[in-house]
Protein backbone atom coordinates (compact mmCIF):
# COMPACT_ATOMS: atom_id res chain seq x y z
CA UNK A 1 0.00 0.00 0.00
CA UNK A 2 1.27 3.49 -0.89
CA UNK A 3 2.18 5.77 1.99
CA UNK A 4 -0.03 8.83 2.01
CA UNK A 5 1.78 12.12 1.83
CA UNK A 6 2.14 14.22 4.96
CA UNK A 7 0.16 17.31 4.01
CA UNK A 8 2.47 19.48 6.10
CA UNK A 9 5.30 18.58 3.70
CA UNK A 10 3.52 20.19 0.75
CA UNK A 11 3.47 23.98 0.54
CA UNK A 12 -0.18 24.00 -0.51
CA UNK A 13 -3.33 24.09 1.59
CA UNK A 14 -5.61 21.07 1.66
CA UNK A 15 -8.26 22.82 -0.43
CA UNK A 16 -5.67 23.64 -3.10
CA UNK A 17 -4.35 20.07 -3.08
CA UNK A 18 -7.90 18.93 -3.83
CA UNK A 19 -8.01 20.88 -7.12
CA UNK A 20 -4.64 19.69 -8.44
CA UNK A 21 -4.91 17.94 -11.78
CA UNK A 22 -2.54 16.24 -14.18
CA UNK A 23 -1.01 18.81 -16.58
CA UNK A 24 -1.07 16.16 -19.31
CA UNK A 25 -4.66 14.87 -19.19
CA UNK A 26 -6.33 17.13 -16.58
CA UNK A 27 -7.33 14.18 -14.36
CA UNK A 28 -7.20 14.52 -10.56
CA UNK A 29 -3.83 13.77 -8.96
CA UNK A 30 -3.15 11.48 -6.00
CA UNK A 31 -0.62 12.96 -3.56
CA UNK A 32 1.70 10.30 -2.21
CA UNK A 33 4.79 10.22 0.05
CA UNK A 34 7.29 11.65 -2.44
CA UNK A 35 5.35 12.29 -5.62
CA UNK A 36 2.00 12.89 -7.32
CA UNK A 37 0.41 10.30 -9.60
CA UNK A 38 -2.31 10.81 -12.17
CA UNK A 39 -5.44 8.79 -11.41
CA UNK A 40 -6.15 8.24 -15.11
CA UNK A 41 -5.26 4.56 -15.65
CA UNK A 42 -4.25 5.29 -19.24
CA UNK A 43 -2.01 8.24 -18.33
CA UNK A 44 -0.48 7.19 -14.98
CA UNK A 45 1.98 10.10 -15.11
CA UNK A 46 4.11 10.52 -11.99
CA UNK A 47 5.47 13.89 -10.86
CA UNK A 48 8.09 14.43 -8.14
CA UNK A 49 7.72 16.57 -5.03
CA UNK A 50 10.92 18.45 -4.12
CA UNK A 51 11.13 19.98 -0.63
CA UNK A 52 7.34 20.21 -0.47
CA UNK A 53 6.99 21.70 -3.98
CA UNK A 54 5.19 19.54 -6.59
CA UNK A 55 6.85 19.62 -10.03
CA UNK A 56 3.84 19.44 -12.36
CA UNK A 57 5.33 19.90 -15.83
CA UNK A 58 3.95 18.47 -19.07
CA UNK A 59 7.24 17.96 -20.89
CA UNK A 60 5.53 17.53 -24.26
CA UNK A 61 4.11 21.06 -24.19
CA UNK A 62 6.81 22.89 -22.23
CA UNK A 63 10.29 24.19 -22.97
CA UNK A 64 11.22 22.91 -19.50
CA UNK A 65 11.80 19.35 -18.33
CA UNK A 66 11.27 17.76 -14.95
CA UNK A 67 15.02 17.09 -14.80
CA UNK A 68 15.61 20.85 -14.89
CA UNK A 69 14.14 20.97 -11.40
CA UNK A 70 15.46 17.65 -10.12
CA UNK A 71 18.97 18.85 -10.98
CA UNK A 72 18.31 22.42 -9.79
CA UNK A 73 19.28 23.98 -13.13
CA UNK A 74 18.82 27.67 -13.78
CA UNK A 75 15.57 28.26 -15.66
CA UNK A 76 14.13 31.78 -15.80
CA UNK A 77 15.83 32.87 -12.56
CA UNK A 78 19.61 32.70 -12.12
CA UNK A 79 20.24 30.51 -9.04
CA UNK A 80 24.02 30.97 -9.08
CA UNK A 81 25.67 32.70 -6.09
CA UNK A 82 25.48 36.51 -6.15
CA UNK A 83 28.15 39.07 -5.38
CA UNK A 84 26.83 40.22 -2.01
CA UNK A 85 28.78 43.49 -2.07
CA UNK A 86 27.36 44.44 -5.46
CA UNK A 87 23.84 43.32 -4.53
CA UNK A 88 23.94 45.37 -1.31
CA UNK A 89 25.37 48.35 -3.17
CA UNK A 90 22.48 48.26 -5.67
CA UNK A 91 20.02 48.94 -2.86
CA UNK A 92 21.31 52.50 -2.61
CA UNK A 93 21.04 53.19 -6.36
CA UNK A 94 17.81 54.59 -7.87
CA UNK A 95 15.78 52.20 -10.01
CA UNK A 96 14.70 53.03 -13.57
CA UNK A 97 11.34 51.30 -13.15
CA UNK A 98 8.17 52.53 -11.51
CA UNK A 99 4.66 51.07 -11.58
CA UNK A 100 2.32 54.03 -11.19
CA UNK A 101 -0.97 52.16 -10.91
CA UNK A 102 -0.15 48.68 -9.67
CA UNK A 103 -0.89 49.23 -5.97
CA UNK A 104 -4.20 50.94 -6.77
CA UNK A 105 -5.08 48.16 -9.22
CA UNK A 106 -4.46 45.47 -6.62
CA UNK A 107 -6.60 47.35 -4.12
CA UNK A 108 -9.40 47.37 -6.71
CA UNK A 109 -8.87 43.66 -7.38
CA UNK A 110 -9.06 42.84 -3.66
CA UNK A 111 -12.42 44.63 -3.34
CA UNK A 112 -13.81 42.77 -6.33
CA UNK A 113 -12.55 39.40 -5.07
CA UNK A 114 -14.01 39.85 -1.60
CA UNK A 115 -17.41 40.65 -3.08
CA UNK A 116 -17.36 37.21 -4.72
CA UNK A 117 -16.00 35.21 -1.78
CA UNK A 118 -15.03 35.68 1.87
CA UNK A 119 -11.89 33.58 1.28
CA UNK A 120 -11.02 33.76 -2.43
CA UNK A 121 -8.39 31.47 -3.95
CA UNK A 122 -6.07 33.37 -6.29
CA UNK A 123 -3.56 31.72 -8.61
CA UNK A 124 -0.35 33.63 -9.31
CA UNK A 125 1.32 32.57 -12.54
CA UNK A 126 4.98 33.58 -12.30
CA UNK A 127 4.96 34.19 -8.56
CA UNK A 128 8.35 32.93 -7.39
CA UNK A 129 9.28 36.43 -6.21
CA UNK A 130 7.20 39.46 -5.24
CA UNK A 131 6.21 41.67 -8.15
CA UNK A 132 6.13 45.45 -7.78
CA UNK A 133 3.11 46.58 -5.80
CA UNK A 134 1.97 43.06 -4.87
CA UNK A 135 2.54 43.56 -1.14
CA UNK A 136 -0.99 44.90 -0.71
CA UNK A 137 -2.55 41.62 -1.85
CA UNK A 138 0.11 39.34 -0.33
CA UNK A 139 -0.50 40.89 3.10
CA UNK A 140 -4.29 40.49 2.92
CA UNK A 141 -5.21 37.61 5.28
CA UNK A 142 -8.54 36.99 3.54
CA UNK A 143 -6.96 35.99 0.22
CA UNK A 144 -5.29 32.62 -0.34
CA UNK A 145 -2.53 32.93 -2.92
CA UNK A 146 -1.23 29.93 -4.84
CA UNK A 147 2.14 31.16 -6.11
CA UNK A 148 3.46 29.13 -9.04
CA UNK A 149 6.39 29.50 -11.40
CA UNK A 150 8.86 27.67 -13.63
CA UNK A 151 11.63 28.61 -11.19
CA UNK A 152 12.32 27.92 -7.56
CA UNK A 153 12.05 31.17 -5.68
CA UNK A 154 11.37 32.49 -2.21
CA UNK A 155 7.59 32.29 -2.77
CA UNK A 156 7.22 29.31 -5.11
CA UNK A 157 4.72 26.75 -3.81
CA UNK A 158 4.29 24.78 -7.03
CA UNK A 159 6.28 24.41 -10.26
CA UNK A 160 4.12 24.48 -13.38
CA UNK A 161 4.05 25.90 -16.90
CA UNK A 162 1.36 28.46 -17.75
CA UNK A 163 0.67 26.63 -21.01
CA UNK A 164 -0.70 23.63 -19.04
CA UNK A 165 -1.95 24.71 -15.62
CA UNK A 166 -2.29 21.68 -13.31
CA UNK A 167 -5.65 22.62 -11.83
CA UNK A 168 -9.22 21.52 -12.36
CA UNK A 169 -11.64 23.61 -14.40
CA UNK A 170 -13.42 26.44 -12.58
CA UNK A 171 -11.11 26.29 -9.55
CA UNK A 172 -10.02 29.85 -8.81
CA UNK A 173 -11.71 33.13 -7.92
CA UNK A 174 -8.85 35.08 -9.46
CA UNK A 175 -5.63 34.78 -11.45
CA UNK A 176 -2.69 37.19 -11.41
CA UNK A 177 -0.15 37.19 -14.22
CA UNK A 178 2.21 40.15 -13.80
CA UNK A 179 5.16 40.66 -16.19
CA UNK A 180 4.92 37.06 -17.40
CA UNK A 181 3.14 36.90 -20.77
CA UNK A 182 6.17 38.35 -22.58
CA UNK A 183 8.17 35.35 -21.32
CA UNK A 184 5.91 32.55 -22.61
CA UNK A 185 6.11 31.14 -26.12
CA UNK A 186 2.33 31.09 -26.62
CA UNK A 187 0.51 33.85 -24.68
CA UNK A 188 -2.87 32.95 -26.20
CA UNK A 189 -2.66 29.41 -24.89
CA UNK A 190 -1.73 30.68 -21.42
CA UNK A 191 -4.72 33.03 -21.37
CA UNK A 192 -6.94 30.16 -22.53
CA UNK A 193 -5.68 28.15 -19.54
CA UNK A 194 -6.38 31.08 -17.22
CA UNK A 195 -9.93 31.24 -18.57
CA UNK A 196 -10.35 27.49 -18.00
CA UNK A 197 -9.23 27.42 -14.35
CA UNK A 198 -11.25 30.50 -13.36
CA UNK A 199 -14.70 30.09 -11.87
CA UNK A 200 -17.66 31.68 -13.65
CA UNK A 201 -17.24 35.45 -13.20
CA UNK A 202 -13.68 34.84 -11.96
CA UNK A 203 -11.25 37.75 -12.23
CA UNK A 204 -7.92 38.16 -13.98
CA UNK A 205 -5.24 40.80 -13.42
CA UNK A 206 -2.46 41.08 -16.00
CA UNK A 207 0.46 43.42 -16.58
CA UNK A 208 2.50 43.05 -19.77
CA UNK A 209 5.19 45.28 -21.33
CA UNK A 210 4.96 47.16 -24.61
CA UNK A 211 8.02 49.47 -24.86
CA UNK A 212 10.67 47.51 -23.03
CA UNK A 213 13.86 45.85 -24.20
CA UNK A 214 14.82 42.21 -23.72
CA UNK A 215 15.05 41.53 -20.00
CA UNK A 216 14.85 37.77 -19.74
CA UNK A 217 17.60 36.64 -22.10
CA UNK A 218 16.38 33.71 -24.17
CA UNK A 219 13.10 33.65 -22.19
CA UNK A 220 11.71 36.86 -23.70
CA UNK A 221 9.41 36.61 -26.73
CA UNK A 222 6.54 39.06 -27.09
CA UNK A 223 5.25 42.61 -26.58
CA UNK A 224 1.70 44.01 -26.74
CA UNK A 225 0.09 47.33 -27.56
CA UNK A 226 -2.90 48.35 -25.46
CA UNK A 227 -5.32 46.96 -28.07
CA UNK A 228 -3.17 43.87 -28.61
CA UNK A 229 -3.30 43.20 -24.88
CA UNK A 230 -7.07 43.68 -24.87
CA UNK A 231 -7.48 41.23 -27.76
CA UNK A 232 -5.46 38.65 -25.88
CA UNK A 233 -8.17 38.77 -23.18
CA UNK A 234 -11.06 38.96 -25.64
CA UNK A 235 -12.95 36.21 -23.75
CA UNK A 236 -13.09 38.47 -20.70
CA UNK A 237 -15.33 41.40 -19.88
CA UNK A 238 -13.16 44.45 -19.26
CA UNK A 239 -13.38 46.08 -15.84
CA UNK A 240 -10.38 48.37 -16.24
CA UNK A 241 -7.27 48.73 -18.38
CA UNK A 242 -4.59 51.25 -19.20
CA UNK A 243 -0.93 52.09 -18.77
CA UNK A 244 0.80 51.11 -15.56
CA UNK A 245 4.36 52.10 -16.58
CA UNK A 246 4.58 55.22 -18.74
CA UNK A 247 6.69 56.68 -21.56
CA UNK A 248 9.20 58.22 -19.14
CA UNK A 249 10.18 54.77 -17.93
CA UNK A 250 10.22 53.52 -21.53
CA UNK A 251 12.65 56.31 -22.47
CA UNK A 252 14.94 55.49 -19.53
CA UNK A 253 15.04 51.83 -20.55
CA UNK A 254 15.78 52.77 -24.18
CA UNK A 255 18.68 54.99 -23.07
CA UNK A 256 20.02 52.17 -20.91
CA UNK A 257 19.92 49.58 -23.68
CA UNK A 258 21.29 52.02 -26.28
CA UNK A 259 24.46 52.29 -24.19
CA UNK A 260 24.53 48.55 -23.46
CA UNK A 261 24.55 47.82 -27.20
CA UNK A 262 28.15 49.08 -27.42
CA UNK A 263 29.62 46.24 -25.34
CA UNK A 264 29.11 42.67 -24.15
CA UNK A 265 31.63 42.97 -21.30
CA UNK A 266 29.86 42.08 -18.05
CA UNK A 267 32.00 44.55 -16.11
CA UNK A 268 31.36 47.44 -18.50
CA UNK A 269 27.66 46.66 -18.65
CA UNK A 270 27.47 46.86 -14.86
CA UNK A 271 29.21 50.24 -14.97
CA UNK A 272 26.80 51.40 -17.69
CA UNK A 273 23.87 50.25 -15.59
CA UNK A 274 25.15 52.24 -12.63
CA UNK A 275 25.75 55.34 -14.79
CA UNK A 276 22.29 55.18 -16.39
CA UNK A 277 20.49 54.71 -13.09
CA UNK A 278 22.27 57.71 -11.61
CA UNK A 279 21.58 59.95 -14.61
CA UNK A 280 18.24 58.78 -16.04
CA UNK A 281 16.13 57.76 -13.04
CA UNK A 282 14.28 61.15 -12.92
CA UNK A 283 12.63 60.33 -16.27
CA UNK A 284 10.31 57.82 -14.62
CA UNK A 285 8.77 60.53 -12.42
CA UNK A 286 7.42 62.28 -15.52
CA UNK A 287 5.01 59.35 -15.75
CA UNK A 288 3.01 60.75 -12.84
CA UNK A 289 2.08 63.58 -15.23
CA UNK A 290 1.70 61.45 -18.34
CA UNK A 291 0.13 58.17 -17.19
CA UNK A 292 -3.47 59.15 -18.07
CA UNK A 293 -2.70 61.14 -21.23
CA UNK A 294 -4.01 59.85 -24.56
CA UNK A 295 -0.50 59.73 -26.02
CA UNK A 296 0.59 57.34 -23.27
CA UNK A 297 -1.65 54.66 -24.75
CA UNK A 298 0.72 54.75 -27.75
CA UNK A 299 4.02 54.97 -25.84
CA UNK A 300 3.69 53.31 -22.43
CA UNK A 301 6.27 50.91 -21.13
CA UNK A 302 3.57 48.47 -19.92
CA UNK A 303 -0.20 48.00 -19.79
CA UNK A 304 -2.57 46.38 -17.32
CA UNK A 305 -5.90 44.62 -17.72
CA UNK A 306 -8.52 43.73 -15.10
CA UNK A 307 -11.26 41.51 -16.47
CA UNK A 308 -14.03 39.08 -15.60
CA UNK A 309 -14.42 35.66 -17.20
CA UNK A 310 -17.17 35.79 -19.81
CA UNK A 311 -18.97 33.54 -22.26
CA UNK A 312 -18.92 36.39 -24.79
CA UNK A 313 -16.03 37.06 -27.19
CA UNK A 314 -14.93 40.59 -28.08
CA UNK A 315 -14.92 40.87 -31.89
CA UNK A 316 -12.09 42.54 -33.77
CA UNK A 317 -14.51 45.20 -35.05
CA UNK A 318 -15.48 45.99 -31.46
CA UNK A 319 -11.79 46.00 -30.53
CA UNK A 320 -10.99 48.81 -32.98
CA UNK A 321 -13.53 51.07 -31.28
CA UNK A 322 -11.61 50.78 -28.00
CA UNK A 323 -8.53 52.69 -29.22
CA UNK A 324 -7.72 55.51 -26.77
CA UNK A 325 -4.40 56.80 -28.16
CA UNK A 326 -3.47 60.13 -29.67
CA UNK A 327 -2.97 59.13 -33.31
Amino acid sequence: MQNKINHSQVKLSTRVQEILSCPICNTQLELRSEDCQCRNHECKAVFPVIKGIPILIDEESSIFSINDFLENRNTTIDLSPKNHFFENFKRFIPNLSINIKTKKNYQQLIKLLLVQSTKPKVLVVGGSILGQGTEVIVDNPNIELVETDVSFGSRTTLICDGHSLPFADNSFDGVIIQAVLEHVVDPSRCVKEIHRVLKDDGLVYAETPFMQQVHGGSYDFTRFTHLGHRRLFRKFEEIDSGATCGPGMALAWSYHYFLLSFTTSKFLRKLIGLFVKLTAFPLKYLDYLLINQAGTFDAASAYYFIGKKSDQILSDKQLLKLYKGGC
